[in-house]
């Protein structure tokens, strides 16, 4: 399989794409694996440092999810601080994902720190001073991060319940609040502050949420630079190359903001989908020769979009949560024993 996989990865390299300025993974689960007992291994079967196999494959920016309490400190702002430290040395990039939450943030999941008040007005001011502090933590470790987004798809708003939906304004408020402690901070230089919401191929909820955001006083644009998007094929058919296209687009020509696919996957195996996949992507098989073509596509759709300007693959290395919430087997980029597939050298490529 890996030596199928190479040949198309090799084959995606004449392919024309503009080159993208941002080319990552997200590996925040890295050091857990590690604690674990993985030893990570090159594609030609070689131990070798996970960042520099990410280096090597032509990965210029890792992606950090950080969590404010966590039970046990994993994803913590220490832990992620000494993550940072291994990606700088190695000559990467950092892109930090701030979750505003002691646990997992998403569409479904947005809960207010423990500690934390809720009163909007308290709320916005510890927000500031979390970005503040933090950001200034990150540059007196000598890490200075290219990119920072404040909130994890926040589709449906951030620190609930204060800053739900019901209440566009509080969310408005929160955003700004998070962009101005990062703004006002040591960090130099300043990094992009992203907005990062799910279904990137659906434009009518991009529309529908930044239009009315925007729209409340608060949160004006120069409060951040880029649109970071998920992007998943597994989750329903509607999530069509094509749509993404038409979605990035016109978000483009509204907004004139950079625009990110700041997730997404590929299974390298999926006997059983849960629901059918993207028309356009229904040739493309559930293996490291697949993830290459599904990589290479996002990044042709991303790079044909007016600013245009990343893709970051979720996760790849977290070999003992391989289906990464999908119901595939695995959309890892790494074998059960470390190895890498041959499809992460398609990073050379986009």
């Amino acid at each position: 399989m890996l030596l199928s996989a190479l040949s198309a990865v090799l084959g995606l390299a004449g392919s024309a794409a503009a080159a993208l300025t941002y080319k990552g993974v997200d590996w925040s689960s890295v050091p857990v694996e590690e604690k674990a007992g993985v030893s990570y291994k090159n594609v030609n079967g070689a131990a070798q440092s996970i960042e520099h196999i990410f280096r090597d494959s032509g990965v210029n920016t890792v992606r950090q999810r950080v969590w404010v309490n966590p039970s046990g400190g994993t994803y913590n702002l220490a832990y992620n601080i000494n993550l940072a430290k291994r990606a700088k040395n190695a000559g990467l990039g950092v892109y930090i994902d701030f979750h505003f939450s002691d646990t997992w943030a998403d569409p479904a999941h947005q809960a207010i720190p423990s500690g934390w008040p809720t009163a909007i007005d308290d709320l916005a001011w510890k927000l500031y001073n979390y970005t503040f502090d933090a950001s200034n933590q990150f540059h007196d470790n000598g890490v200075q991060p290219t990119i920072i987004s404040i909130g994890n798809e926040i589709t449906g708003g951030l620190l609930w319940p204060t800053g739900g939906t019901s209440s566009w304004y509080n969310i408005a408020r929160l955003l700004h609040s998070a962009s101005a402690g990062i703004r006002d901070s040591r960090l130099n230089p300043k990094p992009k502050i992203m907005i990062h919401l799910d279904n990137g191929w659906n434009w009518d909820t991009q529309n529908w949420w930044y239009t009315n955001v925007l729209k409340q006083g608060p949160l004006v644009s120069s409060d951040f630079d880029m649109m970071g998007v998920s992007f998943y094929p597994f989750y329903t058919p509607s999530a069509t190359l094509s749509s993404l296209k038409s979605s990035l687009t016109n978000m483009a020509n509204r907004w004139g903001k950079e625009l990110v696919v700041a997730e997404t996957d590929w299974p390298s195996s999926c006997p059983n989908p849960a629901y059918a996949f993207p028309s356009d992507a229904k040739n493309i098989p559930f293996n490291a020769a697949g993830q290459s073509q599904w990589i290479k596509a996002v990044a042709d759709v991303v790079a044909s979009v007016p600013r245009g300007k990343g893709l970051f693959y979720w996760e790849p290395a977290w070999i003992h949560n391989a289906n990464l919430g999908s119901s595939c087997a695995s959309n890892s980029m790494f074998s059960n024993s470390g190895q890498a597939l041959s499809s992460l050298s398609v990073f050379h490529n986009i």
